[in-house]
Formats: C-alpha cells, structure tokens, sequence
C-alpha cells in the first residue's frame, strides 16, 4: 500500500507546457541526483505554479523496503528517493509526450517534438547496441547516465531477438520506435539502468568528503551523543555554550510548553498546571533536538528524529542516522560495528524488543485528522529512551527516539517541534 498526498492545484499551468533542461547523470531542471528529499521539497515549494500537483508515494507497512517516491502527473515525470538515505536516486520520465526536454540547445520530446529512436539517436549520438528484454518487448539505449526505453510491435521482435540487438533505427515498414520511459542515473559506476530489475542498479552518487548528510551519531544511553564526522561529543548535562561551541549555532530556539506527561510522573513535585520552562534547541539539518532544563541550563533530554514519510513532522527535519549502544557499551566507536546489540534507523520494532525486552503498552499519541490525516502514534518507554512508532507493530517505522540521563522509565508524549516546511542540507 502507498499513500499518495495531492497539493492543491494553482491555476494557469497547462499540463505538459514546461520545458526542463536534461543533463545526463546529473539531473532534470532544478533536480539533481543526490539530492536529499528536504531540497526536492523546496524546489517544488518555490515553484508552486509549475509544480501544482504533486504526489508523494511510499509502502508505508515497510517504509525502508521500497523507494520514497514524488511524482509529477501532469508533466509524466517522477523522482524516485532511497528509502533509506533519502537521496534522490533515479530520474524517470514515464510519458515522453508530456514533457519537453532540453539538452544543449536542441528539444526532444513534449507533445510537438516525437522522442523517436531517430531523433534520439542524432541527438545524443552513436552509443553501444542496447539490451532487448523480450518479456516487456522492450528495447533499451544506453548513454552514461542516461537511457532510453523503446516498445517495439510484436510483430518485429525479431529484429531483436538477441539480448544484445542491433539498433531498431527503423522497423521493415519504415516507422521508427517512440521513446516511451528515459531515465537519468548516476552513471559514474558504468552501470546500466533501464526498466524492470535494471531499474535497481540505481544508486545515488556518493556524498562529498566530509559531508554532514547521514552523518553517524552514536548514543551511548544515559551518557553522550557523538558525531562521528566532526568528533563532538555531547554528554548529558552539557550546557547551552557547550552546545553553540560543537554544534554551532541552533536552526531555532523554542520554550517548551506544558509538559503533557508529567501527570505520569509520581516523584515530580510540579503543579500539574505549571508552564514548563524547559527550553529546546532545534537543529533540524541534523535531525535533532535538544532539550534544556530551564532553571539549571544542562542538557536533560536529545530528540533524534528519522524523517519517515507519513509522520506529522516529515520534512522538517533531516533524518538523524543514529546508532544507539547499551550504557554498558564498553570500548571506541570506530569499532562500534562489530556490535551486534544496537539499535539504528534500518532495527525493526520485533529486533528492539528482542534486546531491550517487552516494555509493556504504549501511550497513544494523537494530534487530531486535521493535523496529521495519517493517525496517531504510538509511545513505546524504557529506562532512559523512549521510541515513537508510525503504528503499533509497524516493522521499522521508528519517528523518532527520545534519549534521557535519568534511569527511570520513560514516559513521553510526541513531541510537536517548530516544524518548518523544508529544510537545506549540510554538505
């Protein structure tokens, strides 16, 4: 199952009148390859009347098993995103007819310009002969980074009857084959990506040397967060100047209002009533909270959050690749891996409880169909974190963590942050 989310539609845009410069394994218009989801979001989100109608699509029983996808129907073209690294991976124009491309100075495709095999092939100029696959009666044309997928009638098929065929530039009739899918890949490995399993061998390019995008954060429970590409280490107890010297400077700075949950709490002497003043630090291109007690200014609680599709706070924040160990973790994070017992953003909810153990019902977070059409979520409390689930029993879909100094059980409402609409990646 996938959830489709419709924008509203403006006015004035004519479906297929765009023009999108093509650029072989980099990208189309204003999308590029690698991209994290947040800047495809922005891009569609300062182009509102281009891109009026937009639907975002994911499996949403096993979030990680298949891609995130936003698509474009009035103009034939979608964006296919790793479920996991959420980059933008693969390009694809499903209806050539409804989108006109430019490379260099030429047009092809749209409905005035046929994408033809002809055409394609004096635009793009001589390549390898491509790959025949005869159980879709398929013919693919591949240039680096980029291919071309040609129906061929069935009454011509053996013109392509080897897997590698020659070049169906014209049928016995004299008509030529019309391109009916074109895909942009990154094509720095040299492999080569088309329709069916092919479509697979996509990957997004690797990120830029010291890149903070997915950068591992290792939790060590009850002690410290430590970023494994810049080395900070932030314990428990930090304060706010600790913060601003390893971090830099917060994406935004909010008081926390008053503190749902602490009616469960026995041995807090607050008034039920009192307005919290415990303060948070938002840093949201790092997929982060960070939670301050208002009266002794230390750091008493971090919020890591996973940006899955879904949630009431998708995309506004970067998802945090975490990798939580035991407080009883004992030796260096670079060997960290070797670790069987710890908990990421790819552990399923079965293998959590597998090694923290049943840690009984969960409480019922809901914000309304208004806020979140999607429904509640689920609160899931250990001693000193706390998991937010999209579903009881959903495999994988942890929202986001809440980590704690404090050994007692946690006992935590869903957290509601100062969400913004898009965000900019650190690279």
């Amino acid at each position: 199952m996938s959830h489709q989310k419709p924008r509203k539609r403006c006015e004035g845009t004519a479906m297929g009148a765009i023009v999108l410069d093509l650029r072989p394994g980099i990208g189309i218009g204003s999308f590029s390859l690698g991209m994290p989801i947040c800047e495809a979001f922005a891009q569609i989100e300062q182009q509102p009347n281009i891109y009026d109608v937009v639907h975002v699509k994911y499996f949403d029983e096993e979030p990680l098993k298949l891609d995130i996808v936003i698509s474009f129907p009035d103009h034939g073209f979608h964006l296919r995103f790793d479920p996991w690294s959420q980059r933008l991976r693969l390009i694809e124009i499903f209806d050539v007819k409804r989108l006109q491309m430019r490379y260099a100075t030429s047009l092809i495709g749209g409905p005035s310009t046929l994408a033809t095999f002809v055409a394609v092939y004096a635009l793009f100029g001589p390549t390898f002969p491509g790959i025949y696959d005869k159980d879709r009666g398929v013919y693919m044309l591949f240039y680096p980074g980029l291919s071309f997928a040609f129906p061929i009638p069935s009454q011509y098929t053996d013109c392509c009857h080897d897997r590698e065929a020659e070049l169906p530039l014209e049928f016995p009739d004299g008509t030529t084959p019309v391109t009916c899918r074109v895909s942009i890949y990154d094509g720095s490995t040299d492999k080569k990506v088309g329709v069916g399993s092919l479509m697979a061998k996509a990957v997004a390019p690797p990120l830029p040397p010291g890149s903070l995008y997915m950068e591992e954060v290792h939790v060590k429970l009850g002690d410290e967060l430590f970023f494994t590409v810049g080395g900070q280490h932030i314990p428990f107890g930090s304060s706010p100047q600790d913060v601003w010297t390893e971090l830099g400077r917060p994406c935004g700075i909010h008081q926390k209002q008053v503190d749902q949950m602490v009616i469960h709490s026995a041995s807090d002497p607050r008034p039920r009533t009192t307005v919290c003043g415990d303060y948070f630090y938002n840093y949201f291109t790092r997929g982060l909270d960070i939670l301050f007690d208002g009266q002794t200014h230390k750091i008493k609680k971090f919020v890591l959050h996973t940006n899955y599709p879904g949630h009431a706070d998708f995309n506004s924040y970067i998802k945090c690749n975490f990798v939580i160990f035991g407080s009883d973790f004992e030796g260096s994070y670079t060997e960290a891996h070797s670790d069987k017992n710890r908990i990421t953003t790819c552990t399923k909810w079965e293998q959590v409880k597998e090694m923290l153990g049943d840690c009984g019902r969960a409480a019922i977070q809901t914000q309304g169909s208004a806020s979140n059409p999607f429904g509640s979520t689920f609160v899931y409390g250990y001693q000193s974190i706390a998991f937010e689930l999209d579903g009881p029993a959903l495999q994988g879909a942890v929202a986001y963590v809440q980590l704690c100094e404090s050994p007692q059980i946690m006992l935590v409402a869903s957290y509601k942050g100062e969400g913004r609409d898009s965000c900019t990646a650190m690279y």
